[in-house]
């Protein structure tokens, strides 16, 4: 690619950058791509990409993630020692 067309393009992704756009690539079944990219312009539409947020989130669950401290406490913690063996330490020569 000529330097200038790079440059254009450098320029052109920094632009969507600052406008708060990140570029995805995918790769689908071809017969999917139209509904992919409907998807991405209804995400895009300030009228219609609340919606359409809703709708992705309520049934794929992409909502937010718990935690590590959130999981940790939901864990089981039946059979699972706890205590620490009160066994001495092992000695050790320097």
């Amino acid at each position: 690619m000529p330097g200038i067309e790079k440059n254009a393009l450098a320029a052109h992704r920094r632009r969507l950058k600052l406008k708060g756009i990140a570029r995805v690539e995918l790769r689908v079944p071809a017969g999917d791509a139209p509904l992919l990219r409907g998807v991405a312009d209804a995400l895009c539409d300030p009228a219609r990409g609340g919606l359409a947020r809703e709708i992705l989130r309520s049934h794929f669950g992409l909502g937010a993630r718990p935690g590590l401290k959130a999981l940790l406490a939901s864990a089981p913690l039946d059979g699972v020692e706890l205590e620490r063996d009160p066994a001495p330490a092992r000695d050790v020569e320097f």
